[in-house]
């Protein structure tokens, strides 16, 4: 197939499939949402269980949920709380949708995300590479009794992650670790002020 049809065919092929997923709305920034996307469900976004590095770990935060998702969706500020991002610059204005890129770097990685899924204050799940890395990262957020309990998830797949599994394994449980940590802390001192 000539390249001309082959991109074509690619853009096509991308563009139903955003389509269909409820991800192809180019949106103004401060748009709402919930008037313009179908409210037709689809499958929740998972992490690649074949993965070779998986981490899944949950903490209970004691704030109120909108206090956390306002901490965890605002992408841009993750430096001030979270000391292991150096730097977030999100490509797509406004709150976080399907179809939302940010770039950021931590611990030494340069990522570009795009978000999956957004099911707001329940659901939210972000992927993308990082020098050949390939991460797909879900958060669930539930109420209980007495807070909220935040769980997360991520997949890491590719080439180096084969090569190094052992090594990415730790160094993704303790980056999750340490984000749940620092999302508990900043979203409860928060919550108290």
């Amino acid at each position: 197939m000539p390249v001309p049809a082959a991109t074509k065919l690619a853009a096509l092929t991308t563009t139903l499939v955003l389509t269909a997923c409820g991800a192809a709305q180019a949106l103004p920034a401060g748009h709402d949402t919930a008037s313009t996307v179908s409210t037709r469900r689809t499958a929740d976004v998972q992490i690649d269980e074949s993965a070779p590095v998986i981490t899944r770990a949950s903490i209970l935060v004691h704030a109120p949920l909108s206090v956390i998702w306002k901490v965890q969706t605002d992408v841009e500020n993750w430096p001030a709380w979270q000391p292991e991002v150096d730097v977030v610059t999100k490509e797509t204005p406004g709150r976080l949708r399907p179809g939302s890129v940010f770039h950021w770097s931590t611990e030494g990685l340069d990522i570009t995300s795009t978000v999956r899924q957004v099911e707001h204050g329940k659901r939210l799940a972000w992927g993308g590479p990082a020098q050949g890395i390939t991460a797909v990262h879900v958060w669930t957020f539930t109420r209980t009794g007495n807070g909220v309990l935040v769980h997360t998830e991520e997949s890491w797949t590719g080439a180096p992650v084969v090569a190094g599994q052992a090594a990415l394994q730790a160094a993704l449980d303790n980056s999750l670790h340490n984000w749940l940590t620092n999302l508990k802390r900043e979203a409860e001192a928060r919550a108290a002020r």
